[in-house]
């Protein structure tokens, strides 16, 4: 399940689609947005993404790691739109039989999508604003 949403990322869906009876590791990473960058206070997050782009390099991502780890299930959730202190921005699980298999394939989809799909950032502070490049 690959998915680009302005609604909030809800967890509990995606962990129960996650689950599997062949199961032995369920690894899922949640991107939050936090309340400073560089020591700068966050007033919020802006996210804009080319989508029919963005999905398909997402698939091609999820595609690798299914070859080269042996993945049961996985999701890639990504939000556009202005996102808030705490909100999730970004969610991959990923079930193996497992764990190390699950750790390193989610790791490498979070970090092979903040290098290669077009979603873009803008932090925006109480003093500016900055669009954010793409970094693991």
């Amino acid at each position: 399940m690959i998915a680009l949403t302005t609604d909030p990322i809800d967890v509990a869906s995606a962990l129960k689609y996650l689950q599997s009876s062949q199961a032995g590791a369920i690894d899922l990473f949640l991107g939050v947005v936090r309340d400073n960058t560089q020591d700068r206070p966050v007033d919020r997050l802006e996210y804009e993404a080319y989508d029919r782009m963005a999905i398909s390099e997402m698939q091609k991502i999820a595609d690798e790691a299914h070859q080269r780890w042996s993945i049961l299930r996985y999701t890639i959730i990504h939000r556009k739109g202005t996102l808030l202190t705490g909100e999730i921005a970004v969610l991959i699980g990923v079930t193996t039989a497992h764990r190390a298999d699950a750790f390193e394939a989610c790791r490498y989809i979070i970090d092979t999508i903040k290098q290669t799909v077009p979603i873009w950032k803008k932090e925006v502070f109480t003093d500016g604003e900055v669009w954010v490049n793409a970094h693991p």
